[in-house]
């Protein structure tokens, strides 16, 4: 169950209650696609540094180890050891990003594995039947995410299948939470909104979709090729539409500035892959902007990454050491990068709630913004 707690113009503070936990929102989910956060992260860290939600992946899961090893070895809470809330994607963004691997039709999507090249078929009841053996704690549903720039002739008839595929989603889950091999019978599950960049089209498709009173709603298919300006247009159009007392979730998304701009536009839910993807590659993130930690200029550098961080990487490591371990293709410095983005993304989203219950949000999106435009202080 979602509480909003108050509001700040658009921007929401709220609770939702799971089966494995309290979530407060605005919430960043940490990225870990295969049951492991890249950059040899482990869930103690995940704890350490103020995770609330871990994001995984079904399809991945699915190709290796596959969910049936994951269901009878407990669940993913039991396999990976945490005990705290998971979201699974369903698999739908593999249709658009294995584009050249596979077949969609009104059953679902015939997929070639990027591991091994075997035929594998996954429609909405396979996706809710995988989620369910993995027994995450919010399941998405199964959805296509067309290219952001196709055309109206496309969109359309894409998203009106995603709509006929998430009444099958909700009837198959709703079935298999009643059998007693279920190992989460309290599985929620979120429907995707799609439409590109086409408002009207986003409109409709959030009226339809609201009719199935689900436990929250996303906003797929952005920050898939479009402008940020598209992507913000896009958000002030739909989030009217979809019910304010559940979570709105903004897939995928995004840099630090992109969420700051979505909360104000009444998003909760957020993940995104850029704080450790850009750690292992020795970039990280400060509240004045983007530090590459290879540069030249950290080789003497006897200072934390951020003087005024409480992460296990700035408590413990100068720039100079996390530099050089990068330099020397050391897998430490990629972690002590990753644990640092982390928990840069989950304090900033522990300084948004604050902002929004003080009702300074805007005064607090403007000042974090400008420290980003400022660059890093020599």
């Amino acid at each position: 169950m979602y509480e909003l707690i108050t509001t700040d113009g658009a921007a929401k503070r709220g609770t939702f209650d799971t089966v494995h936990g309290k979530i407060q929102t605005p919430v960043f989910m940490n990225v870990g696609t295969v049951a492991a956060i890249k950059g040899a992260v482990s869930t103690e860290d995940l704890e350490r540094i103020g995770t609330q939600v871990e994001l995984s992946n079904t399809y991945h899961l699915h190709v290796r180890p596959g969910d049936k090893v994951v269901h009878d070895l407990g669940g993913l809470h039991k396999f990976m050891n945490w005990n705290k809330p998971i979201l699974t994607d369903s698999g739908g963004f593999q249709v658009f990003s294995l584009a050249g691997l596979r077949k969609i039709r009104e059953e679902g999507v015939t997929f070639q594995s990027h591991v091994d090249g075997h035929r594998i078929f996954m429609g909405p009841e396979e996706s809710m039947q995988i989620q369910s053996n993995l027994a995450s704690t919010i399941a998405m549903a199964f959805d296509e995410c067309p290219p952001s720039t196709a055309d109206r002739d496309y969109i359309v008839p894409s998203v009106d299948r995603t709509t006929r595929w998430l009444y099958r989603c909700k009837a198959e889950m709703e079935r298999l939470n009643t059998l007693d091999t279920t190992i989460n019978k309290h599985q929620m599950l979120f429907g995707i909104n799609q439409g590109g960049i086409l408002p009207d089209v986003r409109i409709a498709h959030a009226k339809e979709i609201v009719k199935l009173d689900l436990d929250g709603y996303a906003v797929g298919g952005l920050a898939v090729g479009e402008s940020h300006e598209e992507m913000y247009h896009i958000l002030d159009e739909v989030v009217p539409f979809l019910p304010q007392n559940k979570p709105t979730y903004l897939m995928g998304v995004g840099t630090p500035a992109n969420i700051l701009e979505a909360v104000d536009r009444g998003v909760d839910f957020f993940d995104c892959v850029y704080p450790t993807r850009n750690g292992r590659h020795g970039h990280v993130y400060t509240n004045h902007g983007r530090m590459n930690m290879t540069n030249a200029r950290y080789e003497r550098d006897p200072r934390p990454i951020d003087e005024k961080c409480n992460c296990p990487t700035c408590q413990r490591y100068s720039r100079a050491y996390i530099r050089h371990l990068l330099k020397a293709g050391e897998m430490l410095g990629l972690r002590l990068c990753v644990l640092h983005n982390l928990y840069f993304y989950n304090t900033m989203m522990a300084e948004i709630r604050e902002a929004i219950e003080q009702h300074r949000y805007k005064s607090y999106k403007l000042e974090k913004l400008a420290g980003f435009a400022e660059g890093i202080p020599e």
